[in-house]
């Protein structure tokens, strides 16, 4: 049986937290606000049934201290903490550090967060659950001390798998950590360099090799979960206009594909929601490649910053449904809704 909520903490900022107190609001939920110096005359502040403040300006000690975050909880009585989007999002120990303080955490496990985050075992769940894949290799080696020997296999797979090849960061993400490699004699060099911007930027020097698709969509699946095994889908979104790997214009319906391909993509998403028992709304993304053939590239923890395209066009409140979820409640009335024209 699930806790009764009565107030919920916001661990966010800006929009996201302005959208998520409109939910609270709605739903005769108390909503909790939190600020750094940065902050004191935000409009999430002012909305707010109350506030805490949390620190100096700078995020890192501020919004991204868990510790300062379970303290604005403490003080204001909260049921609930609703990570937003950014920040603590998809942070497993914030998600993990809320429930072991006997507070509902509005997203999913730590588990989720944890094999979603980690792009090589994601694509391996993917798998498990008959998600379609873009062809390629991970490695047991790490890329330490054994990096020239990670260097190595994956250069040979690379051969078997065809040129062109693309390189990524196992906890990549905004494109770093990645390279396309065109030619076996620049695949050492793309490889090494790879390798150095993933241990700058996430800690994790590691990479994993796929089979470059030249012109793909993009195209991502709004999934919510209910954390049992229950998952259903809320249409896609079409984000291929991007500059280096950030989406700039997200639309929904997609331009690009039919019914059937719908249909699939869709259903595919749900199988894996379903498989790791996520719990709240997601996003899974993939490759289409054109044809109707698609391949999974990875999978959100979140509520994404442009889910409102999806809310317009199918008539849900996504943030609304996130609390439904997490207090305990089901998804039959979510299962085919209908499109209702078009959003971008």
């Amino acid at each position: 049986m699930r806790p009764e909520i009565k107030k919920i903490l916001i661990a966010n900022r800006g929009e996201i937290a302005v959208r998520v107190i409109r939910g609270c609001q709605e739903l005769g939920i108390s909503a909790a606000a939190v600020f750094s110096d940065a902050d004191r005359d935000a409009l999430h502040v002012r909305l707010a049934d109350e506030s805490h403040y949390i620190g100096p300006a700078p995020a890192s000690e501020s919004y991204l201290v868990i510790e300062k975050i379970l303290e604005a909880a403490a003080k204001s009585g909260a049921d609930a903490v609703h990570p937003g989007y950014g920040f603590l999002a998809e942070n497993a120990e914030f998600s993990k550090a809320v429930r072991d303080a006997g507070l509902v955490f509005i997203g999913p496990s730590p588990e989720s967060i944890r094999s979603m985050g980690d792009k090589v075992e994601a694509r391996r769940l993917a798998q498990e659950a008959g998600v379609p894949v873009v062809p390629g290799c991970q490695s047991d080696a790490n890329g330490g001390a054994d990096g020239g020997g990670l260097v190595a296999e994956l250069k040979s797979a690379a051969g078997k798998i065809g040129y062109p090849v693309l390189i990524k960061a196992t906890a990549g993400g905004g494109g770093k950590g990645m390279r396309v490699v065109n030619e076996e004699n620049r695949f050492a060099d793309s490889a090494e360099a790879a390798m150095r911007e993933a241990a700058s930027a996430f800690g994790n020097p590691t990479i994993y090799l796929e089979k470059y698709l030249p012109a793909p969509r993009h195209i991502e699946v709004q999934v919510l979960g209910d954390g049992k095994g229950g998952a259903v889908h809320v249409g896609e979104r079409e984000c291929s206009i991007q500059r280096r790997h950030q989406k700039i214009v997200e639309e929904t319906p997609s331009p690009a594909i039919d019914e059937d391909t719908r249909g699939r993509i869709t259903s595919a998403a749900v199988k894996l929601a379903a498989a790791i028992n996520y719990e709240g709304a997601g996003t899974v993304e993939f490759l289409y490649s054109g044809g109707g053939e698609f391949y999974f590239l990875e999978m959100n923890t979140r509520l994404q910053v442009e889910h409102p395209v999806t809310e317009m066009v199918y008539g849900v409140d996504l943030v609304r449904e996130q609390i439904n979820i997490a207090r305990g409640g089901t998804l039959e009335h979510l299962a085919g809704l209908p499109m209702r024209g078009y959003a971008v």
